[in-house]
């Protein structure tokens, strides 16, 4: 079984709890969870699935950690990899870049050849712009979260996102209930 690179960038830690509660949801001997602030291209070699996640700051900037990054995600090599995007931002507070820095991400990646599954459905939230929605669909390249304004919604949308990305990586391994 291969197993899952979850790679996240955190500054007040939102970001890295989503990315443990979707590890708790996966599985810990599925998902391996790394920051991005001490992640180097070569471990992106080591998995054949990815998650990545991150947060968009203020006016439509990326999270720090990522920003150091950036051109080294760009260099990354993601031919013959799945990969799967979810992003936090607060609809409300910024709706007119909600959840930008997801569609940034995937901008930089999608290039670079791999296969990206976890769409997520527009429905529920309430935003002005974004980045990370589908031209055309009513569809983000991934899962939205707002821990500012929906936190509340934020364990029913990851066990439903967990359950889809789970059966769009083809995964054997049984999908964990969590209560949390």
């Amino acid at each position: 079984m291969s197993r899952i690179g979850l790679f996240y960038g955190s500054d007040e830690g939102n970001t890295e709890s989503i990315a443990f509660r979707i590890q708790a949801r996966l599985g810990e001997d599925v998902v391996e969870i790394l920051d991005i602030a001490d992640a180097t291209q070569l471990e992106f070699a080591n998995f054949d699935k990815l998650i990545l996640g991150i947060s968009t700051w203020d006016f439509g900037q990326l999270q720090s950690d990522w920003e150091d990054f950036w051109q080294d995600i760009a260099e990354v090599d993601m031919n013959g990899k799945t990969v799967a995007l979810f992003g936090l931002g607060d609809q409300f507070g910024y709706g007119d870049y909600f959840i930008d820095s997801v569609g940034m991400l995937h901008d930089v990646i999608v290039n670079n050849g791999p296969k990206i599954i976890g769409h997520w459905s527009t429905d529920g939230y309430e935003y002005e712009a974004s980045k990370a929605k589908i031209d055309g669909e009513e569809k983000f390249v991934g899962l939205a979260i707002d821990e500012d304004q929906q936190e509340h919604l934020s364990a029913g949308r990851l066990d439903q996102w967990c359950a889809q990305i789970h059966a769009e990586f083809g995964l054997q391994t049984a999908l964990l209930t969590i209560d949390d």
